[in-house]
Parts: structure tokens; sequence; C-alpha cells
């Protein structure tokens, strides 16, 4: 959260490092409930940075769908989605974008009304 606010605040040093400091503490302390979260968000600071990098936003972004699916961590598996089907628009993969993200939307039965799942519906009605 605090990587998140330090991006949007433009602090995108400070963003790395907070994400950095997460992902170390990860790896010391082999909690790594949150894994595919701090991907996908360093993902995003990528993305949003001055030095806009891609190419490691995608890999970020392919590396938390992984982690979620091996967790069988479905909420972080749409988020990850979504940050991916993002970029694929962008880029002009707009099948490509659907065909990551239509499955794992499809898989919630409940819980419509949250606001990962209002974005994700609304993400692939703009991808239809």
């Amino acid at each position: 959260m605090l990587a998140i606010a330090h991006a949007n605040a433009g602090q995108f040093d400070d963003a790395c490092r907070c994400i950095d400091k997460a992902m170390a503490a990860m790896q010391a302390t082999k909690e790594r409930w949150c894994e595919a979260e701090a991907h996908r968000v360093a993902g995003e600071i990528a993305l949003k940075s001055p030095r806009r990098d891609v190419a490691k936003a995608q890999a970020c972004f392919e590396r938390s769908l992984t982690l979620a699916r091996a967790q069988q961590a479905k909420s972080w598996e749409l988020r990850a989605a979504m940050s991916l089907a993002r970029l694929l628009t962008e880029q002009g993969s707009r099948q490509a974008a659907r065909d990551v993200l239509a499955p794992v939307y499809d898989w919630f039965t409940e819980g419509f009304d949250t606001s990962d799942l209002r974005n994700a519906k609304a993400l692939l009605s703009e991808l239809h």
C-alpha cells in the first residue's frame, strides 16, 4: 500500500525502494501469502514511472498471475489479470486481454458488488 501511495504521489524512487523492501522481507521470512500482489504492484509502478518499462511490467503481471494461480488466490489472480489485460489492450491486443481476464472473472459466482469485480466487468465490457 505504501509503494502504491508513493507511486501515486510521483515518488517513484521511494515506491521502488518500498516494493523492493517488501519483496526482500517475503524472501527472508518465507511469508508469501501476498507475493502475487507485490509483483502486480511492482508492474504498476514500472508503468507509472517516468522511466516507463513495459517489458518489466508485463513480466511482473505474468509472474503475479502464475503465483496467484499456484496459490489458488482468485482475488490476486483477478487483479493480476486486470493489470495484464489493461496493458495488452494498450498494446492493441484486445483479444489477448479478453482471453486473460474473462476466464478469471467467470470463475466468480458471488461478490459482484466488490470494486475488483465491478472493475473487471467494466474492463470486459470495454473489450467486447
